[in-house]
């Protein structure tokens, strides 16, 4: 193949200029609408470019962790150029491997640190749009007990969620498994919607992310059941390597009939990694909506 063609880069690179959207989980326009999360997917192609290529692939709205490197007028171009819409951002954290690289929010000490972050984050969610701001919990820090570290936490989450009041910005938590972040403070559904519950679920959502829920716990239809009244926003992925449903253990068609039991209504960022390549790994989507169809 000529260097022309190597350019243009391979099938897996390029997402289809008329593909049909916008994507949705499961069948029919009331369907929860899929964001692409643009740290895991579309990771063919540089950053800048992931907007326009998750457009073309159908997505109408995008999500990714770390906005901060970027002017947020740049995101906003990208943004408006592609047609997309802003879905959430996290709150900003450490470099890998330090010890803030989660977040500092049940750091005791840290609250100068902490609330800095909030601004930021804040003004970085207003400037794209995004309704969702995600806060990190961060990892408890070595000789501090649980039950400071989850004081800690609540003063902090409370301070933040009255910061956010009024911006038009919601904050969500996750709870996130041992196995692919441990030490995590938020490491089970109950903790986090004890803390939306304390400070109030109209300040505060659950991010549920049914890849960390099923790792976790399991019984993945009896966690929907439980919390999805307080989520905000879902992410998905398919255990054990957190590739795209269809991939893993997850029974996407018993998923898809609990969120529509429940009328969720909100985004489900797709926080996975393909395993041949984005686009042509989307296929599940139309599988998904097939099977439900057909159930």
């Amino acid at each position: 193949m000529g260097a022309g063609a190597r350019a243009a880069g391979p099938p897996s690179a390029r997402a289809p200029r008329h593909a049909p959207g916008p994507l949705r989980l499961g069948a029919g326009p009331e369907a929860p609408l899929l964001a692409a999360n643009l740290k895991w997917l579309f990771t063919e192609l540089p950053f800048e470019r992931r907007f326009e290529a998750a457009a073309a692939a159908g997505f109408a709205g995008v999500e990714y962790a770390a906005p901060y490197p970027y002017p947020s007028a740049r995101l906003r171009a990208l943004l408006r150029d592609a047609g997309l819409r802003q879905v959430l951002i996290n709150s900003p954290a450490g470099e890998p491997g330090s010890p803030e690289r989660s977040g500092v929010a049940c750091h005791p000490g840290r609250a100068a640190g902490f609330r800095a972050g909030i601004e930021r984050g804040l003004e970085y969610a207003t400037d794209l749009g995004a309704g969702l701001l995600h806060v990190l919990a961060g990892s408890v820090p070595p000789n501090v007990s649980e039950e400071r570290a989850f004081a800690t936490y609540l003063t902090n989450i409370a301070w933040a969620a009255e910061r956010a009041h009024g911006t038009g910005v919601r904050l969500v938590i996750e709870a996130q498994n041992g196995r692919d972040a441990p030490g995590y403070f938020l490491r089970a559904q109950a903790r986090a919607a004890a803390v939306a519950e304390a400070v109030g679920h109209d300040r505060v959502g659950l991010l549920l992310d049914l890849y960390h829920a099923q790792v976790t716990e399991g019984d993945l239809v009896r966690t929907l059941r439980t919390y999805l009244p307080g989520a905000a926003h879902l992410q998905i992925a398919d255990p054990p390597d957190r590739t795209e449903p269809g991939t893993g253990e997850i029974r996407w068609p018993r998923v898809v009939a609990a969120l529509r039991e429940a009328g969720y209504a909100g985004w489900i960022g797709c926080e996975y990694a393909p395993v041949d390549g984005t686009v042509p790994g989307l296929g599940w989507v139309a599988e998904v909506a097939a099977a439900e169809v057909t159930a």
